[in-house]
Order: C-alpha cells, then structure tokens, then sequence
C-alpha cells in the first residue's frame, strides 16, 4: 500500500483513507501486543527461577533495549528516507534505501557484538555495580547468549521499517506472532522440562530472533515493489546513508540517552535491593502494556507524514497528525482504564512476594493514570516532527528532559523520601523506588509542552530530508 485504492480517498485527493489507515494501525497493534505478551511470559516463566533470576534478566533487558533501540533508531532513519521516496513515487530509490539501510545496521551490529563479548563483566559491573552475587551471576549468562542475536535483531528492524514505509505493517505482524511461538514454547520446554536456568530464556530469545530475521530478508528480497535483489553485490552509497543517518543518529542519540538515563535510575532502583528491583520489572512489562495505542500509532506516523512530506502535501500532514493522535488518546482511555482496574489480578500471576506485588501496583497505577493525559503528546506526538526530518529538535528536547528532569528529580526525590511522603505514610524502605517514576511524569510534561508548540507553529514542515 503507498496509496489509498479507496475511491472516496482518491476523490478528496487526500493520500490516506480511513481503511487504509485502519489497515496500517491494527497490525501494528497486534503486533506490540505479541511483543508485551512475550516480555510478560518470559517474567512470569522465569519467575519461577526466583526472584535473583527475575532481577538478572529484567536489569540485563534494559541493556539489550538500549542496543535494540539503536537498530531502531537506524530503521526509523531509513523509513522515513524510503517514506518520502514512496511519497515522491521513486521506487528506484526506495529500493536502494533499503540495501543502505541494511548494510549500516548489520556491520554496527557485528560491531557490538564484538564488543559487548570482550568486555560484558565490565559493562555489566559499571551499571548495575553491588547487585547481590547471585543476581550478577544470572545477568551474565543471559547477557553473553542474547549478545549472539544482535545481527538478526538489526536486520528484522531494518527489514521491517523498510515494509511499514510501504504500508505493510501485516507481515512483521506475522513475524511477531512467529517470534512469540518459539519464544515461549522454547522457555517452557527448557524451563519447565529441562530445568535450566536463565539460558532457559535466553536461547529460545535467541532462536526466535534468528528466525524472524531470516524470514522477513527472504519477504523483502522476493518483494516486488522495493526489492533487496543484488544486496550481496555490494555497493557502498555513503550518500544515501548519509540521509539516513540524518534521521537515524539524533534519533538514535535520543533513545540511547533515554534508555541510559533510564538504566542509571535502575541503578538507583536497585538499591532499594532484590523486591525494588522485581517489582520494577513487572512495572515495566505492565507499563509496556499500557501504552500499546500510543507506540503503534507512533510508528504509523511515521508512514503516514513521512509519504504526505514526500508528495508535498503538508496540509494533509498535519490532518492525518491531528487525527492520529486523536485515535492514541481514544485508545489509551480504552485500554487503561479496564487495564488499571485489573492490574491488581494481573500482578498476583507473577507469583512475588505480598510486598513486591504492592510496590509492583503502585509503580503501575502511576504510570497509566498519567499515561493516560500525557504520554501520547510526549512519544506519539513527536514521531510526526521525525518523519517530516526534525529529528534534531526532538533529540535536544527529550535528551535535555531526560537527564535534567526525569534523572535529577529521581535523586532528588530519592534524597528527600519522596518530599517526606514515603515516612508520612510510614511505607516500607523500598517503597522509594516509587522516585523514579514520579519523576518519569514530571520528565513527560516538560517534553510534551515542547513537541506541542513546535508542532503548532509548524517549522518542521520547512525540513528537507530528499
């Protein structure tokens, strides 16, 4: 799909018809369901490890998301790059996107991977530092087996960013749905039949990543209409990259502050000991839930301004913006709202301790009430200004917010017990850990106010990416 087939939309010349977005946003939806359901499954499967083993794979995810948001980060570059080339009807130069784009994830891939095997006790040491020995000991054997699959973890991204600059967010959707039947068949035979440990989850992660990737290469170089055909007679366009990573790097500069500002305050979590850390984690699984209308509508955005900015049509950018974000708002209030009422039920399936499944509900309760009248503005919002190539102001932005709001205020809030309220109530030690996410809201208002204005005023359609 780069055009709506509908006739009312060819009519109106508009570039998208309500089916065709429909047909662009609900695999996208499933598909980050398929995404959640396998974090949760994994947490709950290996839940029955014990918490240490809970602790070693939840802080080890917040690494792996750091180097998968770099292969994000990357495939965002290329879709809106190839978006606007679909836009601007150039399939020659879809197409060579697409290759571009493969050959920079893949060596930054095999890059990584070299590194992060040579040096994982010191990664591992300097982040999350005087975590119990048990706890070090389940994070570095999951780390050194899901380091394997980063290759396939770049070329899925980028394979699948290239078939949503089309409109083909079914097929990655599939992708998931495949990922998820290995991923979680392979945790309850190696877990629950075999009795191993973290590889338990790790290999079968592995496994799974190996074979999405290998699928959805075969998808795009059979595709007929931006085929990877000959990307095995190499051809080096540092031009075309260059456009990319116009896109690519501040967006990828973005999430890896992010995520690194992210796991710093982990290192604050983690000395509130082993029942913060659990209970951040399965916060983490449910939040990733909760904001599932929010991420899928984002990424269609992507598609979506990306083309209109490509055949020129600003004004249908900022409609389809307009009317995109308010489906995210509809879908939050459709999902959190029976989500939070039963988050309590939810919880309890992880099998924690009373005082880790309490503090597990706060951190929830926190994040969707919030979530709710926030954080589409703050991560939906923004991806518009991304595919019209403003990724520099979104960059400065979330990055400046980041480390000055949600970072400083988790110290500070830690420092003074939550302004006095963890002793007021008389709460438990670790019940501090709640600082972080209430300074997570405090960083989603700052960086929504500035995405709101900037969209409003509307100097990211003057940006230039072809």
């Amino acid at each position: 799909m780069q055009r709506s087939t509908d006739c009312s939309s060819k009519d109106s010349g508009m570039l998208f018809s309500n089916r065709s977005l429909w047909n662009l946003i609900w695999p996208l939806l499933v598909e980050q369901l398929l995404q959640i359901t396998l974090g949760m499954a994994d947490i709950i499967m290996v839940s029955s490890l014990g918490e240490a083993s809970v602790s070693g794979v939840s802080l080890v995810d917040q690494i792996n998301i750091l180097i998968t948001q770099i292969f994000a980060a990357l495939a965002t570059g290329g879709a809106v790059v190839c978006s606007q080339y679909i836009g601007r009807k150039s399939t020659a130069m879809a197409q060579k996107t697409a290759m571009q784009l493969l050959y920079a994830t893949t060596f930054i891939a095999v890059v990584l991977l070299v590194t992060g095997t040579v040096f994982h006790r010191h990664v591992l040491s300097a982040v999350f530092g005087t975590v119990d020995a048990d706890v070090m000991t389940a994070s570095r054997r999951y780390f050194l087996i899901t380091l394997l699959a980063l290759p396939a973890i770049a070329v899925y991204n980028a394979a699948a960013a290239i078939f949503r600059s089309l409109g083909n967010s079914r097929i990655s959707m599939w992708i998931a749905a495949l990922v998820n039947v290995i991923n979680i068949g392979g945790n309850a035979v190696l877990i629950y039949g075999l009795h191993w440990g973290v590889e338990g989850v790790a290999v079968p992660t592995l496994l799974s990543r190996l074979a999405a990737a290998i699928v959805l290469f075969v998808c795009l170089y059979t595709n007929r209409t931006v085929s990877i055909k000959g990307i095995l007679h190499m051809h080096i366009d540092f031009h075309l990259i260059g456009r990319i990573l116009r896109i690519g790097i501040p967006n990828g500069l973005e999430g890896s502050a992010f995520q690194i500002g992210k796991i710093l305050v982990l290192s604050l979590i983690s000395s509130y000991g082993t029942v913060a850390i659990a209970a951040n984690a399965v916060g983490n699984t449910l939040a990733s839930f909760e904001v599932l209308p929010g991420n899928a509508i984002g990424i269609a955005m992507l598609t979506v301004v990306g083309q209109c900015m490509g055949a020129r049509e600003y004004g249908q950018a900022v409609h389809y913006t307009k009317k995109m974000m308010a489906a995210a708002y509809i879908g939050f209030l459709a999902l959190n709202v029976p989500l939070l009422l039963l988050s309590s039920r939810i919880i309890s399936l992880y099998g924690m301790s009373p005082e880790t499944s309490r503090l597990g509900w706060y951190m929830t309760l926190v994040h969707g009430l919030c979530g709710i009248f926030i954080w589409p503005l703050s991560f939906s919002l923004p991806n518009a200004l991304r595919a019209a190539g403003d990724s520099a102001f979104t960059m400065i932005v979330s990055m400046v917010s980041m480390w000055t709001v949600r970072v400083g205020m988790s110290f500070v809030l830690k420092a003074t017990g939550i302004f006095g309220i963890i002793a007021l109530l008389g709460l438990p030690a670790h019940f501090g850990a709640l600082s972080v996410w209430i300074a997570m809201v405090m960083d989603w208002i700052v960086r929504s106010l500035f995405f709101v204005v900037r969209f409003v005023r509307g100097r990211w359609k003057q940006k230039q990416v072809i």
